[in-house]
C-alpha cells in the first residue's frame, strides 16, 4: 500500500506540484486498499470452497470406515445439501469430493493437513469440521468402533483432542435432550464437557470459559477466518449450544443453593 501511495504521490508532484502530491497520494490509497479487498476476498472464496471440498471428501472416508456407506448415512449427506443451501454447481462438487473421499486410494492424512493450512489451524474452524463429521457418521444412531477409530484419526490429524470429541458428542446430544425437552443428570454432565470446565469450577471460571468460547466461535469471526458462508447456521446452533449448557449449569446452581 505504501508503494502504491508514494507512486501515486510522486506522479502527483510531476503534474501539479504539491497539489498534485496530495490528489496523487490519496488516489495511490484507493487504488492500493480496492487491490487488497479483491485479493482478500478472492484468497477467502477459495478457502472457503477448499473448506466444503474437505469437508465433504473426508466425510466419504469417514462413512466409509466401517466397510460400507449405510443409507442413513447417506441421507444425512443428501440433508446436509439441504441445510447448507448447496445450489446445483456446489452440490455437484460436494457429491464428487464425497465419492473421491471414499475411493481406496484416498489419503486421507494429506487432506486433513490441507484443511489445517487453509484454516491456519484455528481452534474453533477445525471443531466445527470435526463436528460435521461426526453428526454423519452418528446418523444411523451407532458409533461402530472402527468409526470411531477413525474419528480419532481425524482429529489428531486436525490437531484436536479425544477430549475435543467428546466436547462435541456432548453437544450433539444436548441437541438431543433439548428437543425431547428432558434434562437429566447426564444433560449436566454434558454441559459442563460442553465448556470445557469440571463440575466444581466457580462461577467466574465458568462464566470466563462461557465467554471465551463464544467469542470464539461467533459466526462472523469463523466467516472471516474461512468458513463458508452455506456453514454459518451450523455455527450458530453451535453458539446455541454453548449457551444452552451455560443456562442449564446456572439453573441447576441456582436450584441446589
Amino acid at each position: 500500500m505504501l508503494i502504491a501511495i508514494l507512486i501515486g504521490a510522486g506522479l502527483g508532484f510531476m503534474f501539479g506540484k504539491l497539489p498534485g502530491l496530495i490528489i496523487g497520494a490519496m488516489l495511490g490509497y484507493w487504488v492500493a486498499r480496492r487491490l487488497i479487498r479483491r485479493v482478500v476476498v478472492s484468497k477467502l472464496s477459495q478457502m472457503q470452497g477448499q473448506f466444503l471440498d474437505s469437508t465433504f471428501a473426508v466425510m466419504g472416508c469417514v462413512c466409509k470406515a466401517d466397510g460400507h456407506v449405510s443409507g442413513d448415512e447417506l441421507r444425512v449427506v443428501e440433508a446436509l445439501f439441504e441445510r447448507l443451501r448447496l445450489n446445483e454447481a456446489q452440490r455437484e462438487r460436494a457429491k464428487a469430493a464425497f465419492e473421491r473421499g471414499k475411493a481406496d486410494d484416498f489419503d486421507l492424512d494429506a487432506e486433513l493437513a490441507t484443511v489445517r493450512r487453509v484454516t491456519g489451524g484455528q481452534r474453533a474452524l477445525l471443531q466445527v469440521f470435526l463436528q460435521v463429521q461426526l453428526s454423519a457418521i452418528a446418523a444411523d444412531g451407532e458409533l461402530h468402533p472402527d468409526e470411531h477409530d477413525m474419528l480419532l484419526r481425524v482429529a489428531r490429524g486436525l490437531g484436536c483432542s479425544e477430549a475435543e470429541i467428546e466436547q462435541i458428542e456432548a453437544m450433539l446430544r444436548g441437541g438431543q435432550q433439548q428437543a425431547n425437552g428432558a434434562p437429566s443428570q447426564q444433560a449436566l454432565t454434558d454441559a459442563y464437557r460442553v465448556l470445557g470446565v469440571e463440575a466444581d469450577a466457580s462461577d467466574a471460571e465458568l462464566k470466563r470459559a462461557y465467554r471465551r468460547l463464544m467469542s470464539q466461535n461467533h459466526p462472523d469471526k469463523l466467516a472471516g477466518k474461512g468458513l463458508p458462508e452455506s456453514m454459518r447456521e451450523m455455527a450458530e446452533t453451535r453458539t446455541q449450544e454453548i449457551s444452552n449448557a451455560y443456562d442449564l449449569i446456572k439453573k441447576s446452581r441456582e436450584a441446589s443453593a
